[in-house]
């Protein structure tokens, strides 16, 4: 019903409704002007026949003449076509028919007592002659069928045409709602942080939708150079950064050593020590996830269990979740259920996502994780009944650098689900956040599982 009507609505049925529109408007003006033109030829005609007529009446030398000829032309004459009648001077009706006026207006009866009122339209002509009245009617039978000659040229010319130009409107409403998917398709993957996506074209699409696609392309291309700068950037910052960090981190260390037992210095060098840890942290995070999107760590797949990814993760994290008050749960399947890929840095996807739950959701909270396999795909989800996130900040923590105005307050660098994205996107895995109804569900499905 959605598909039926986004093609009415589309842009191409409507110009070929209006079309048809158009046309059959013209085409009925046409036909009702070519009607009313032969109509009143034909009746043109019938006057000028019934003119004939009384002329050839009018050449009798007498009244007694024209009634003897009103007599044998009438018994000639069909009076389904012509009703011929001559009242003479002493009242007697001659003919085959006679006319008479009522309520309803003026109607033709038959002389002869078997036959009824005669049926149908005439056009007469009434006048004196020889002190008598004479009157002359043709049948209007020609007129009356040309109406339905007209219809049925209309039925047969025009509606077929309609159709035609309806169904051809509904192939090109369906050809161009496929390229506009098309196109829809690739901005989805676009905004989606898909930069690579593109509109590919064909022959048969039409001129400004090849143009609106060369566009987006256009725009992709310079996003995608822009982003890869920006990354290149980031990269190099980290890289130049994380050798000052580390001695950094060496001076404070021997910093520490020497203050003794005072207690202040003591808690500032350990602020000191801190900090450095957390921008050291941000640092190897931003190098991992420069070289994830990359690509360069696909020379390590190999053929990962990723049940036993997933048990050694909750194994790993288990104090830690006992010691916040949280409760870890871990649900997979005991047979081996395997992929190819890099298991440090799905353990590593894996751990992001744990710890990011643990740090975001308070003591009490269910997180679980789960395995399975959904048709041929291994799907992975991490779930919790925290607070959850808002549908609409879902893209946007998957973002680098991102984070909630909530999680301010806690440690973090918004780096960890952009890591997992990265990773997921390495292993061709989708990642969904949705709302657990309370909480987060984050779900990642892989490709078909190689076995």
């Amino acid at each position: 019903m959605i598909r039926l009507r986004q093609i009415w609505r589309s842009m191409p049925l409507r110009l070929a409704i209006l079309l048809v529109a158009l046309f059959a408007m013209a085409s009925l003006l046409s036909l009702a002007a070519s009607y009313a033109v032969t109509q009143a030829s034909f009746e043109e005609s019938i006057r000028a026949d019934l003119q004939q007529d009384l002329a050839g009446f009018r050449a009798a030398p007498s009244a007694r003449a024209v009634a003897q000829l009103v007599e044998a032309e009438s018994r000639a004459a069909d009076p389904g076509r012509l009703i011929l009648s001559y009242i003479a001077p002493d009242g007697r009706i001659y003919g085959n028919g006679a006319i008479a006026q009522d309520e309803g207006g003026f109607h033709i009866f038959s002389l002869n007592p078997e036959r009824a009122e005669f049926e149908g339209e005439y056009l007469s002509l009434t006048n004196a002659l020889y002190g008598g009245v004479i009157t002359i009617a043709r049948s209007r039978a020609e007129i009356v069928a040309l109406r339905g000659v007209f219809v049925n040229i209309l039925l047969i010319s025009l509606l077929p045409t309609v159709l035609i130009a309806l169904s051809g409107g509904l192939i090109l409403a369906r050809r161009s709602k496929r390229h506009v998917e098309l196109v829809e398709r690739a901005l989805d993957k676009m905004t989606s942080g898909d930069l690579g996506a593109r509109v590919r074209t064909g022959p048969r699409w039409s001129d400004d939708l090849v143009r609106i696609g060369g566009k987006l392309n256009q725009m992709a291309v310079a996003q995608e150079a822009q982003m890869g700068a920006l990354r290149d950037v980031t990269s190099d910052i980290a890289h130049d950064l994380r050798t000052p960090l580390q001695r950094v981190a060496l001076y404070v260390q021997d910093l520490q050593d020497r203050v003794g037992d005072d207690p202040e210095s003591a808690a500032l060098t350990a602020k000191m020590q801190g900090e450095v840890e957390g921008m050291s942290h941000v640092f190897n995070a931003l190098l991992q996830l420069a070289r994830v999107e990359a690509g360069s760590p696909k020379a390590r797949f190999e053929t990962v269990d990723l049940c036993d990814v997933c048990r050694t993760l909750a194994e790993m994290f288990e104090d830690s979740a006992t010691t916040s008050g949280h409760v870890l749960s871990l649900d997979v399947p005991a047979a081996p259920l395997c992929l190819h890929g890099d298991r440090a840095l799905l353990g590593q996807l894996l751990s992001n996502l744990i710890e990011n739950a643990l740090r975001h959701t308070p003591a009490g909270t269910q997180i679980t994780v789960s395995l399975d396999m959904q048709g041929p795909a291994p799907v992975l989800q991490v779930s919790d009944n925290g607070p959850g996130i808002p549908a609409e900040e879902h893209s946007k923590v998957l973002q680098r650098l991102y984070r909630l105005d909530r999680s301010r307050q806690t440690p973090g660098h918004g780096l960890g689900l952009s890591l997992v994205q990265a990773v997921a996107g390495l292993h061709g895995a989708e990642v969904t956040l949705q709302d657990n109804a309370p909480g987060l569900r984050v779900t990642l499905r892989f490709p078909a599982a190689d076995g």
